[in-house]
């Protein structure tokens, strides 16, 4: 199994950038799809991207597209989430969570499909 712990959230403002890192603990990183989820306060956890095992093929949630971006060093056992061109609406505790099964399209945006999660890091965006 992995652990992973998220780290990188802050306080920017609209227009700006942030990344993300998730480090995962355990072996055999690189048969965990990875993925970055979201929550704000009173609102459901939301799914915001994932990547498959070798990093090949990527999803992202509307809201976020064209503006993040997933990618992970296997190396490292490490996930990033590049974020640019935030908007206060981005504003929420980013998780990062980990599940050992294929990459199924179904799948990917539902919680419940991951095994592993991490502690979360907040990001908020001001005006």
């Amino acid at each position: 199994q992995v652990q992973p712990v998220e780290s990188g959230g802050g306080l920017v403002q609209a227009g700006g950038s942030l990344r993300l890192s998730c480090a995962a603990s355990g072996r055999s990183f690189n048969y965990y799809v990875m993925g970055w989820f979201r929550q704000a306060p009173g609102k459901e956890r939301e799914f915001v991207a994932v990547i498959s095992w070798s990093g090949g093929t990527t999803d992202y949630a509307d809201s976020v597209k064209g503006r993040f971006t997933i990618s992970r060093d296997n190396a490292k056992n490490t996930v990033y989430l590049q974020m640019n061109s935030l908007e206060p609406e981005d504003t929420a505790a980013y998780y990062c969570a980990a599940a050992r099964r294929a990459y199924y399209s179904g799948l990917n945006s539902s919680p419940g499909s991951y095994a592993y999660w991490g502690q979360g890091t907040q990001v908020t965006v001001s005006s």
